[in-house]
């Protein structure tokens, strides 16, 4: 067996000592929980009698309390595509629960917003929070101390961190993740692309617009790109919380069905009444945190992980930083090439030998942790392999190389020889920057920077002409204090139109951007932000500001020590957003996971 590389090895010695002594306590509190907290030998028969009461053909097993009761938390609603096909899955879970001498119930729901519907509008500054909103929703389903297990039905970006972290804290329990799979592929993700940089140029109209977009966006299932939600998808598997394989199965198909009902019975099979218990609280290590952020760079998927790993991880009782994401993007290498960083979707990421191969090559070449308490059989061994259906039974197979070398690649053959996700330091703060998805030629940006406090400004500006010249574009107080953090995607076409025109063109911002976003190098998640004593709060138009990816530097030759910083905008309202006020007063910075829950708890 290959030896685990050595900067893998130190990434997560280092991780393991940092938080030495906040995982000792999170592991003890879980088995408080197990041994004399949240479950049900600590009901009274009225407590047991108002759970039952509903539960139809169940409430007597479910009275009996001899078999596991599955708690179900469902992000299901009908206005998403990723989540509309969770409307039938608890009825589904159920049927697969009796077979095997259990039971579930719905234990609740929980929020999922899309950022796709609210990108560039006011709904877009809940979109961080809703992830903690998600992780309190989780707790109050999960608080009733019915359950054995835990079926967690999300998909999208901020949902699956939310689940996660909520679980953490009844990490006593099993638990895994039922995801629902990708659309259809639709129109190709760079017609769309090209379609809406036409649009920022006034070429086309919004009827064209549209047409691209309901073109895309079409069917049940999430988004075909590799953003957050796919990512998502992704960090599952390296972690071993998802029945090896299930990632990209589409929507509505047998071997969807049949995994969904494999993953309800062996979380059956893992609760704490067998001989093969496998708590949440033993599955999210140290390793498997790694596995995720070595998942991430060898996939080049979205830079919103830098937020939402560190959050989940702290759940854990686990500390991890961008000094860890730096290092290990210097070792690990690029080896799969999905749209925004490539041509092909998700979809053809999967039809290539998808997570199997990933995972098999990684493990083969000594670059992701193999020992792991997963939720399938074996450690991570088995996600190296391929689901697929033979008679009525799901059978895996491996995937022995790629099958289109376009888009997934061999690790000794990779796309480049880093993971592409890079921490910068200077003057202006701490960062992180995509690089994998930004051609080598613009890692480095040097340039006059335009200063604006809304992304609409942004977007003014550039219709009238004013940024028409080699320009960083500075967007300043989208942190979490200041208006909740909201992703910047709609700056993208505008952005990559400037680029495309010649001009040396960068965007640096303490908000965010798209998981989809690339092309356009973006240093983004500057922190401290401007809101917190930032320095981007200090700059001015026209001062000289420097992004470079190579050397790991976001600096200005401006001298800023005696500016006064610029005020800050008043607090957002309407939307609802007023009631989230006391998230953005209390959260800590992106690098620890923009959180206000987490701070607020200790962790």
């Amino acid at each position: 067996m290959t030896e685990l590389h050595p900067v893998i090895v130190a990434v997560t010695e280092r991780v393991i000592e940092r938080s030495r002594s906040s995982r000792a306590a999170y592991l003890a509190q879980m088995d408080r929980q197990r041994d004399a907290g949240t479950n049900r030998d600590n009901l009274s028969c009225g407590n047991l009698a108002h759970a039952f009461a509903a539960a139809g053909e169940d409430k007597p097993v479910i009275r009996d309390g001899g078999a596991m009761n599955i708690g179900i938390v469902t992000a299901f609603n009908d206005m998403l595509s990723a989540h509309q096909p969770y409307g039938r899955y608890p009825e589904a879970i159920k049927i697969a629960a009796r077979e095997v001498g259990a039971t579930a119930q719905v234990a609740g729901g929980v929020p999922a917003m899309c950022d796709g519907v609210t990108q560039g509008q006011a709904g877009m500054d809940l979109s961080l929070f809703s992830r903690d909103t998600i992780a309190l929703s989780t707790a109050v389903g999960l608080s009733h101390a019915m359950f054995e297990g835990v079926a967690l039905l999300g998909v999208c970006d901020k949902i699956v961190p939310g689940l996660l972290i909520g679980a953490l804290r009844f990490g006593h329990l099993p638990a895994i993740f039922v995801p629902a799979g990708p659309m259809p592929s639709g129109l190709a993700n760079k017609e769309k692309q090209r379609i809406r940089q036409l649009y920022a140029e006034g070429k086309v109209g919004e009827t064209e617009l549209l047409e691209a977009e309901s073109a895309s966006y079409h069917d049940a299932g999430t988004c075909t790109f590799y953003g957050t939600a796919n990512s998502n998808q992704m960090m599952m598997e390296v972690m071993g919380l998802h029945m090896p394989g299930a990632a990209f199965v589409n929507p509505g198909t047998r071997l969807r069905s049949e995994l969904t009902r494999a993953a309800v019975h062996r979380l059956a099979a893992i609760g704490w009444n067998g001989d093969d218990y496998r708590p949440l609280s033993r599955c999210v290590d140290e390793k498997a945190i790694v596995n995720a952020i070595i998942g991430l760079l060898a996939t080049g998927g979205s830079t919103n992980h830098a937020i939402h790993l560190p959050a989940i991880a702290r759940a854990a009782g686990i500390v991890v930083d961008w000094e860890d994401f730096d290092a290990l993007s210097a070792a690990v290498p690029l080896i799969a090439r999905i749209y925004p960083n490539g041509s092909g979707d998700v979809n053809d990421f999967h039809r290539a030998g998808g997570m199997a191969f990933v995972i098999h090559e990684l493990l083969e070449a000594g670059l992701m942790h193999r020992d792991l308490v997963t939720v399938s059989r074996s450690d991570l061994t088995d996600y190296g392999h391929e689901p697929v259906l033979v008679g009525d039974a799901v059978m895996w197979q491996s995937v022995p190389k790629s099958r289109n070398d376009a888009m997934l690649r061999a690790v000794a053959a990779p796309f480049a020889p880093d993971g592409g996700m890079r921490l910068l330091r200077g003057n202006l703060g701490r960062c992180v920057i995509k690089t994998s998805a930004v051609i080598e030629e613009r890692w480095i940006v040097e340039a006059p920077c335009a200063v604006f406090d809304d992304q609409d400004d942004v977007l003014r500006a550039f219709k009238a002409g004013e940024l028409e010249r080699d320009v960083i574009v500075v967007v300043r107080f989208q942190g979490p204090q200041a208006n909740g953090m909201p992703e910047l995607h709609k700056l993208t076409p505008a952005l990559g139109v400037l680029q495309d025109r010649g001009f040396r063109v960068a965007l640096v911002t303490d908000g965010r951007m798209s998981g989809a976003s690339g092309k356009v190098p973006a240093a983004i998640h500057v922190t401290p932000e401007a809101a917190n004593n930032g320095a981007l709060a200090q700059l001015r138009d026209g001062d000289i500001v420097r992004v470079d990816a190579v050397s790991g530097t976001l600096s200005t030759s401006a001298d800023l020590s005696s500016r006064i910083a610029a005020p800050t905008p008043p607090p957002p309202v309407g939307t609802g957003r007023e009631l989230f006020a006391f998230m953005r007063h209390g959260s800590d910075g992106a690098e620890a996971g923009a959180s206000a829950m987490l701070l607020a708890a200790g962790l």
